[in-house]
């Protein structure tokens, strides 16, 4: 199944039971961030993509729904 970026990253951080906070303060980005990535309203720069992965011990492709 080829999930969005946006749904996907709901999904790892709702499944590790995490709040938009608190990955935003994770990830040094403002809450607003994490909400217009997880709507769509936004993709994630390289930086951040990569800090994603590393972050949920995931590859680019899987969070690019391609995994």
């Amino acid at each position: 199944m080829n999930d969005s970026f946006a749904t996907i990253l709901k999904d790892l951080r709702v499944e590790r039971g995490l709040s938009q906070t608190q990955l935003a303060n994770d990830l040094s980005v403002s809450k607003g961030i994490i909400s217009m990535w997880e709507n769509g309203k936004r993709g994630p720069t390289l930086f951040y993509l990569i800090k994603l992965a590393d972050y949920f011990n995931v590859s680019i492709d899987y969070l690019a729904g391609r995994a």
